[in-house]
């Protein structure tokens, strides 16, 4: 197979014999990582344990504290179920893409693999662009509106939250400029740890307190019964479909991350130890998630259950040194996702250029106009939208429904085509059902899952345009 949109490494030749050749040819990842070795800059220089720490900051994050609501709406039972499936999901799918990504070493970001998957069709290359670029913007933005929010509450101040937002945007604007992920990857490691430390104060703090915010006794108040003791349930109670839709994409959102892997993957100098990275980071997120969820969840109760559960802590101290520890996470998850769609746009913007392979002038130039548009976009978007912050089931519906399932199906049963590495026996016929199962469900989720989104979205819609 040809290159995918003439992306390929920069050769230092002036033969145009030499320039058409590479044109057409494939380079393994050993010839990348050989050819790099006299470039400035060298992409294929992460280690999986450099990647696990990507893989770590960006799922060990914000949206572990949404699973406790989901787990009010689904109950413990159903919800720690749920985390289970999508867990195993997750590294499936993973495990499909690592293996289509080493089928396809040309491939460098999830576009490439939109247009693989599709035949070719340039058409498929623009659309995954489309969904990706906004995902990442999406994600970015939400972490920057939650932290702008945070620094406002704190700060008793009366700061403007647009400048909070904007000082914010610049932050992470600069801490965007590394441009490798094995430069990046030395911050993952500590937010990753910082974020844990918030999680683990959360649940602490939610369990030795009296009770949660906006607790009662439960007497009764002009003829109504009030809240009274958190309540729990293992199994749903009273969970409306709707509710139990928008519990599932919380779920879900958290969970599946794989649209930066191919970016990882293409800078990994090893790509085949991927899965150590993969593996090792579900398992420990799994168990967080699981924890931080039921524990939360069982001290807040179905009746003072919000959403991140941190606005449920009822002391303020608590409250506030809990969240503190996550404000690095807030940041570096966009920049994290900002320079992934970075390394995107300035690999298709500089491809095969000196200024990609060296320490340019025009290269930085480039790299830094690209981030400052890339922040921009998203800091515009987070002030003009003002429902920006409740998009959370939305962006799940959308995004995840391709990212998550649908493409990860078709990859494998077109590697299923290619006819190596097929698995024998009861597997032979199991898997193509798995592959389907996953397009299927990812039709689902996009379908009734945006329906879902919209019908909860719409009725503020109306309420701000009264307004």
């Amino acid at each position: 197979m040809s290159s995918i949109n003439g992306k390929q490494p920069y050769v230092d030749s002036e033969s145009a014999a030499v320039r058409e050749t590479v044109t057409e040819h494939v380079f393994t990842v050993n010839e990348q990582v050989e050819m790099e070795q006299e470039h400035g800059i060298k992409y294929r220089s992460c280690t999986w344990q450099k990647t696990a720490a990507l893989l770590f900051a960006q799922y060990t994050a914000l949206p572990i504290m949404s699973l406790p609501g989901a787990y009010s709406s689904l109950g413990l039972f159903l919800g720690l179920l749920m985390t289970l499936v999508m867990a195993l999901i997750v590294v499936y799918t993973s495990l499909i893409l690592w293996r289509f990504c080493l089928r396809h070493p040309e491939v460098r970001d999830i576009c490439d693999v939109g247009q693989v998957l599709f035949g070719g069709k340039r058409w498929a290359w623009y659309f995954t662009a489309a969904l990706f670029l906004l995902n990442n913007v999406f994600v970015s933005g939400i972490h920057l509106l939650v932290g702008a929010r945070y620094i406002e509450t704190i700060s008793h101040k009366g700061w403007c939250a647009v400048s909070i937002t904007a000082i914010m945007a610049v932050v992470c604007l600069f801490g965007s400029l590394p441009r490798t992920f094995a430069d990046l990857s030395k911050v993952a490691s500590a937010t990753a740890f910082f974020t844990f430390i918030s999680l683990i104060l959360a649940s602490i703090f939610a369990g030795i307190e009296p009770h949660p915010a906006g607790y009662n006794s439960g007497e009764m108040n002009n003829g109504f019964l009030m809240n009274g003791t958190p309540s729990v349930h293992a199994l749903p109670k009273g969970t409306t479909f709707m509710t139990g839709m928008n519990a599932f994409l919380n779920i879900t959102y958290t969970l599946i991350g794989q649209v930066t892997m191919p970016s990882y993957i293409a800078e990994m100098r090893h790509p085949e130890d991927f899965p150590k990275a993969i593996w090792s980071c579900m398992i420990c997120n799994f168990f967080l998630d699981a924890l931080v969820g039921s524990v939360v969840y069982a001290y807040i109760g179905d009746q003072y259950m919000t959403s991140p559960a941190f606005s449920s802590i009822g002391n303020e101290t608590y409250r506030i040194v809990s969240f503190s520890f996550m404000v690095p996470t807030l940041l570096f998850t966009g920049v994290l996702y900002s320079s992934v769609s970075a390394h995107f746009l300035f690999d298709n913007l500089f491809a095969g250029s000196r200024d990609r392979a060296f320490h340019t002038v025009r290269g930085w130039a480039g790299w830094f106009g690209i981030l400052v548009t890339i922040w921009g976009f998203t800091f515009v978007l987070t002030e003009l939208i003002p429902f920006f912050g409740d998009m959370l089931s939305l962006m799940s519906a959308l995004f995840d429904s391709f990212f998550g399932f649908i493409f990860w199906g078709m990859a494998s049963l077109q590697l299923r085509k290619m006819g190596k590495d097929n698995p024998k026996g009861y597997l032979n016929w199991l898997v193509p059902l798995v592959d389907g199962a996953l397009i299927i469900s990812g039709i689902f989720i996009l379908g009734v899952g945006m329906y879902v989104s919209l019908s909860n979205l719409i009725p503020g819609i109306l309420l701000l345009s009264i307004l």
